[in-house]
């Protein structure tokens, strides 16, 4: 991993050319990956996949996860799933993912997060899952995650407010339409609780691309209710479920 850091571009540029040209000498492993849901935001994106997962896991779905960053160490950031459930990949399957990453790049300028995205979708391209949650790093449009050629199963949007704002820009509106750069035609997206101006960008682009949009507190709703989490939707669904482990009020959106 140090190797790898070292390489890092003196001035980072928002782009996928380094991406694109690291994946292709890996023989597109994008291009091999399970069903992905595709997940940005500014704030409860860990928490969304987290509680995505276990719901996922409890139907007996086998679940790959890429989040970033990471609490205590860098295995966190990819969790391989199995019959058995999920957990981080392990010191031996890492180094080996990551000096072939090296071995391929030979030495050209690569970002860190560049080289173990990479890695992440080498990982879940060799090991089969019925699902990818894959966490955005940075905005959505530019971020080494946004290369797949296949359709996401969804996009989900967690609440959007101002972080970045040097790669970004220096408006709401600006970052949600980078974040909004997920969007695939076709593909639904799921989002959460948002500035109007954020909303506004995000249905716009929507429209452009065809989108279905599932908005919260117009398609759906999540709430504590009598020491319960209750959850309805548009479509007639209203479930009364466990409140999130996850502490606070905004989880409820999370979990929704």
């Amino acid at each position: 991993m140090r190797r790898l850091a070292a390489l890092h571009p003196e001035v980072i540029s928002m782009g996928l050319g380094r991406v694109h040209r690291l994946l292709e000498k890996l023989g597109s492993p994008q291009r091999r990956l399970p069903p992905v849901v595709h997940v940005t935001g500014t704030n409860g994106k860990g928490s969304t996949i987290s509680m995505l997962r276990a719901a996922l896991e409890a139907d007996g779905k086998i679940v790959h996860c890429y989040t970033s960053p990471h609490l205590v160490c860098f295995h966190e950031r990819i969790r391989l799933g199995s019959r058995k459930g999920s957990a981080d990949i392990n010191e031996a399957s890492l180094t080996e993912l990551l000096e072939e990453i090296e071995a391929v790049n030979a030495g050209e300028d690569i970002t860190f997060f560049e080289s173990t995205t990479c890695a992440a979708f080498l990982a879940f391209s060799r090991i089969p899952a019925d699902v990818v949650l894959l966490e955005v790093g940075m905005g959505g449009l530019g971020d080494a995650t946004n290369v797949l050629d296949l359709p996401t199963v969804a996009c989900v949007f967690t609440p959007i407010s101002l972080d970045h704002q040097d790669f970004l820009g220096d408006t709401v509106e600006a970052i949600a339409a980078q974040k909004a750069g997920i969007l695939r035609a076709g593909v639904v997206a799921v989002v959460g609780p948002q500035p109007p101006t954020a909303l506004k960008v995000i249905r716009d682009r929507a429209q452009q691309l065809g989108c279905e949009l599932s908005v919260y507190r117009e398609h759906w709703n999540a709430f504590e209710d009598g020491g319960r989490l209750r959850f309805n939707s548009r479509d007639g669904t209203d479930l009364e479920l466990p409140l999130p482990a996850l502490l606070g009020p905004h989880q409820l959106a999370n979990a929704g």
